[in-house]
């Protein structure tokens, strides 16, 4: 149902949910901005434009989402795509690439898609995440060591090799900075768990470095004087061609939006016992991401960490969501000038945090235990997105992952010529063992999905019989789903025993593959008065045909 879960909430809205609401927004929101200024840096852009992101996005997302907790902006899930973008399109790129994904959004969510991204194969999405994050913390490591680089390659083996050539530019004071962060988020836990530990980590680094004039890179150093105000909507002159170009990164934009959306809300749901509405969350993150792109801003999706960070703190409703960006706007209006003063450094340790968290180390190294044709794709997909490309990584994973399922489906489905002295469970009140098989008849009998994969040993099945039957039974009672391949096989074999002179009978088939039947008329072909419901049916009239 395309309807938002905000208006769903305030129809039962009290003053005490709006103060826990309200509460929780403005920790949220304080929490989001050093994760918002980060995120933009790492992926190659200015500071404002997470900031604008974290803004319009995640305003956008609270008020048609179709989560009561979820809390957009941007995420670590973006940087590698972002960082191409931008290095190879320019900012006016990745503007229109973002618009475009927020249309694919849409256009997912108006076609009720929602439950079909949750198809994606888990090894699929564990390997180009833990690849993200390793792509992450390799993007940090010049902040954190405090190197003296002018322009850090986009390439993971050539950024590696020059980091390891200027690691005589070590800055030991924004090290300490970077260090301190990592240390302090992880232990700050146990004082206090209202207040993120990233939040006294950012304010004590600021506080140092301006006491003590540490010379480190700060965000002022760096990108000048934040902006105080919003930009007025804009968008870049583009062509034909450019959508072109940019059709392939914005398809992955709307894929990574979409999963790691409607993961966070699943996880929300979890734990506030609500249920997410996914088609409305699609459209929501469509128009998120658009309205981002009119705003100068860079792609967006459903945060997790900044999502359970609203739900430990009382929100219940979008109502949180719409605070957290409103503070994010009021910050940007008032306190800009302040935000200049973060270190690099202290970011770089927040990221390499989030590069921990995203690495899902615990799931990888599960799956690398687990069966050798998933453990072989999440290793492939890991790599392509660390070495070469996150857009790559997920075609190929997918391509991998569909071919190990057709394999492994090909390996279920059973094809074979029932023996009439076979000994069949007597557990099976329908078995052919029950109905003595007349001289001169043939069963063939199916077990599982009859599709391409399989369609060749139907066949090769059909062609080992040494002498032909006058009657052929096909027992189709286990087979669930029929594609064109297995229609056409079938056709085939009807085709040859029509030309045999066998008569063919069909028993105990399904809803399914009969309508395909029917919708090839293939029914007619075989005729209907030779479909049967059960086998006994079928062997009763073989044995009238025969005269027996």
């Amino acid at each position: 149902m395309l309807y938002p879960k905000l208006f769903t909430t305030l129809k039962d809205y009290s003053f005490r949910q709006f103060a826990q609401d309200l509460m929780a927004g403005v920790i949220v929101g304080i929490v989001a901005l050093p994760l918002a200024i980060a995120f933009a840096i790492a992926s190659g852009v200015s500071p404002e434009k997470g900031i604008i992101t974290a803004v319009v996005a995640g305003f956008i997302i609270s008020v048609l989402g179709g989560s009561r907790v979820q809390i957009g902006g941007p995420t670590g899930a973006f940087v590698v795509i972002v960082y191409g973008i931008v290095q190879q399109h320019g900012i006016d790129g990745l503007i229109i690439a973002t618009f475009l994904a927020g249309i694919l959004l849409i256009a997912m969510g108006v076609a009720k898609l929602g439950n079909a991204i949750k198809l994606i194969p888990h090894p699929v999405i564990v390997g180009f995440t833990s690849g993200i994050a390793v792509v992450i913390f390799s993007s940090e490591v010049k902040d954190f060591l405090g190197l003296s680089i002018d322009k850090v390659p986009a390439d993971f083996l050539d950024k590696w090799k020059v980091i390891f050539e200027n690691l005589h530019t070590f800055n030991p004071h924004a090290f300490a900075i970077a260090l301190g962060t990592v240390l302090l988020i992880a232990v700050w836990p146990k004082i206090s768990r209202k207040i993120p530990g990233s939040v006294i980590a950012l304010i004590l680094s600021v506080v140092l470095v301006q006491i003590f004039q540490w010379p480190v890179e700060t965000i002022g150093s760096k990108f000048g004087d934040l902006p105080r105000a919003l930009p007025m909507p804009s968008f870049p002159e583009f062509h034909f061609a450019n959508i072109q170009a940019l059709i392939q990164p914005a398809i992955t934009i709307a894929l990574l939006g979409a999963i790691e959306s409607l993961l966070s809300a699943v996880v929300s749901d979890g734990m506030i016992g609500g249920k997410h509405r996914s088609n409305m969350e699609l459209v929501a993150q469509g128009a998120a991401n658009m309205g981002s792109a009119l705003f100068g801003g860079m792609p967006a999706t459903g945060a997790i960490a900044r999502t359970v960070t609203n739900i430990k703190n009382g929100g219940r409703t979008p109502v949180a969501g719409i605070v957290h960006a409103a503070t994010l706007l009021v910050i940007v209006l008032f306190l800009g000038q302040w935000a200049k003063l973060i270190p690099l450094a202290c970011l770089a340790g927040i990221l390499t945090v989030v590069a921990y968290n995203m690495s899902e180390w615990r799931s990888f190294r599960a799956d690398l235990k687990g069966l050798r044709g998933s453990a072989a794709v999440l290793v492939i997909t890991f790599l392509i997105t660390v070495i070469f490309d996150l857009t790559i990584a997920i075609e190929v994973g997918m391509i991998l992952s569909l071919f190990l399922f057709m394999h492994r489906m090909s390996k279920v489905t059973k094809i074979r010529l029932v023996d009439e002295d076979e000994e069949i469970p007597e557990d099976d009140t329908n078995d052919i063992d029950r109905v003595k098989v007349p001289k001169d008849v043939d069963v063939y009998e199916i077990n599982g999905p009859f599709f391409f994969g399989v369609a060749h040993e139907f066949e090769e099945a059909a062609r080992v019989v040494s002498k032909p039957p006058k009657i052929r039974i096909l027992r189709l009672r286990h087979v669930p789903v029929m594609d064109s391949t297995g229609i056409r096989a079938l056709k085939e074999f009807v085709k040859k025993s029509h030309k045999g002179h066998i008569h063919l009978m069909i028993s105990g088939i399904q809803k399914q593959p009969l309508e395909a039947l029917k919708a090839s008329e293939l029914y007619q072909l075989i005729g209907p008065e030779n479909f049967f419901d059960t086998i006994e049916d079928a062997i009763q009239k073989s044995r009238q045909i025969l005269g027996k």
